[in-house]
């Protein structure tokens, strides 16, 4: 699963769940652009280091997601490495209960305080434009997450993290998470009109033209919202929307999914509102929401 494969003359990426990108420096420094799942994901990452005498000098970590950030504590230990996250992604990297806490809405169960949630704790700095490597240039990215973003390499390589996903993953998952439509949409308008040598996605295939999947993504983001307004056109509590949403979409519920599109279905329901295209209501204490004719 496991392989590094170069793009360009100094960049490259871990292939893996989370593609972990590694670019050359100078000399035998080289830096990361997150750090894959788990410690397992480190070790990997360490042995590709170790076998061609490279010198690990940083984590530029796109967001504070489990996926991204769960190798940099044992990387971190193991080299020595500087870890940065921009804005709350680097507060949720110190604090990666955060996470789990806020997706949930409380106190995290243990069903959700796994490693897909939940990652070690790193000692991230905060990152701002002066602690990039030479001629690298930092790319916001804001909706899926807080504060994401991605990074542009001397060599014209565009590091995207999870910015898109896949043909494959949303013909499967059909609801890709996201923290602010709003911004999402905006993400992916911006990405849709970029030019570079190469782009590198966290969850879909390295390409040189990313125009069409960033619209494909757009699509579907157009797509669940008219759902929800459909589902929304008797009043329904987001619980509701949710359990509608995943009968249309065939999808299963477990804790995990609970939290995940949970936590995307009431970001959707705030974009709908905030656009006038669904009013919230309470009645009889309960929190409704209904399309607006």
């Amino acid at each position: 699963m496991y392989e590094l494969i170069q793009v360009s003359e100094n960049c490259h990426y871990i292939q893996s769940p989370t593609r972990v990108g590694l670019v050359r420096l100078g000399g035998n420094d080289v830096c990361l652009i997150d750090s894959g799942s788990d410690k397992d994901a480190g070790k990997k990452a360490r042995q590709f280091l170790d076998a061609n005498g490279w010198r690990l000098t940083a984590i530029y970590n796109t967001h504070s997601h489990a996926d991204h950030i769960g190798g940099n504590r044992y990387l971190q230990e193991q080299t020595g490495c500087r870890i940065f996250a921009h804005g709350i992604e680097r507060d949720l990297t110190v604090h990666p209960l955060l996470e789990p806490s806020h997706l949930f809405g409380g106190d995290p169960c243990k069903e959700l305080r796994h490693k897909f949630l939940l990652a070690q704790p790193s000692d991230a700095e905060e990152l701002t434009e002066d602690k990039l490597p030479a001629g690298f240039t930092m790319i916001p990215l804001p909706g899926h997450s807080f504060d994401m973003v991605g990074f542009r390499t001397p060599d014209d390589v565009v590091y995207l993290a999870d910015c898109l996903s896949s043909r494959e993953t949303l013909e499967k998952y059909q609801i890709s998470f996201l923290y602010d439509a709003a911004a999402y949409v905006q993400t992916l308008e911006t990405v849709r009109t970029m030019q570079a040598a190469m782009f590198v996605p966290a969850h879909a295939e390295p390409t040189e033209q990313i125009a069409g999947l960033a619209q494909y993504n757009i699509d579907k983001v157009h797509e669940i919202a008219e759902r929800i307004e459909r589902i929304c056109r008797e009043a329904k509590t987001a619980e509701q929307v949710l359990q509608a949403l995943f009968g249309e979409y065939g999808l299963t519920m477990n804790f995990t999914q609970y939290v995940l599109v949970g936590s995307t279905v009431r970001s959707y329901l705030t974009w709908l509102k905030e656009t006038c295209r669904v009013e919230a209501l309470f009645e009889n204490n309960l929190l409704l929401w209904k399309t607006i004719c």
